[in-house]
């Protein structure tokens, strides 16, 4: 994670659901700094407008109350590896603190180093919500290839985020631009990175849609409203390692 700005439902519904079936969890950010969530999807105007539900809200408080999230390993360590890791998750957030880790190069080198690791039979995987996809298409080998060039994947829908941004630019301004106005919306990112655009799979129901790619360990998610499938998705991943042969 960055230190500051990810979406709470993203990462809170998947921390609880892993908790309740008893997985080990870490956080990691740059420093070691623990991690706080975008403030304006949990209080004021905004979050009852836009933000995390009640009970998203409670299942953050608890989680930043863990000694997981309270004490969470460096990244940017020399140390630092994903091997020991089974599954390496990237929640999403469009606050701007998030380009932190989009656009590290310590994190690209991570990735590049982990994500050939979860080619299917593995017991290795990856997985990505909204903005936490871009970590991935913005992770690029020496011969400027993204990881996830081969793979089936979805993201934040453009024209999610153009409704957000234009229906809230008069009082947000451009909070739900990460990279400003005028940037590129998140699956234009994302499809650039990819061998063919048909590897964009989207919905534009706001239903849970999750993407599980058919070479690698690799899933992916939308937004917020994808949070509960994608964490239930993941577990499913997870326990299926234990019938690899």
């Amino acid at each position: 994670m960055a230190d500051y700005g990810h979406d709470p439902t993203e990462t809170a519904v998947p921390y609880t659901a892993f908790k309740e079936a008893n997985y080990q969890v870490y956080f990691a950010t740059e420093t070691g700094k623990p991690p706080q969530c975008d403030k304006k999807m949990l209080q004021g105007f905004t979050q009852k407008l836009l933000g995390a539900k009640k009970d998203v809200v409670n299942k953050y408080k608890t989680m930043q109350r863990s000694e997981e999230m309270m004490h969470p390993l460096s990244w940017g360590s020399p140390e630092f590896s994903l091997d020991p890791y089974d599954l390496v998750v990237f929640p999403g957030g469009h606050d701007k603190g998030v380009r932190q880790i989009i656009d590290s190069a310590i994190v690209h080198n991570l990735m590049v180093d982990f994500f050939p690791k979860t080619r299917k039979p593995s017991r290795k995987a990856v997985a990505a919500v909204c903005h936490g996809v871009m970590v991935l298409s913005e992770s690029k080998t020496p011969d400027g290839r993204s990881v996830i060039r081969e793979c089936l994947t979805t993201a934040l829908p453009a024209k999610f985020e153009q409704a957000a941004y234009w229906g809230t630019r008069a009082f947000l301004g451009d909070y739900y631009k990460t990279y400003g106005h005028g940037s590129e919306n998140v699956e234009e990112s994302v499809t650039r990175a990819l061998g063919h655009p048909a590897q964009f799979r989207t919905s534009m129901n706001p239903g849970p849609f999750v993407v599980e790619d058919e070479k690698y360990n690799y899933l992916s998610a939308r937004y917020p409203g994808d949070a509960e499938l994608f964490a239930e998705e993941a577990i499913k991943l997870l326990e299926s390692f234990n019938r690899i042969v």
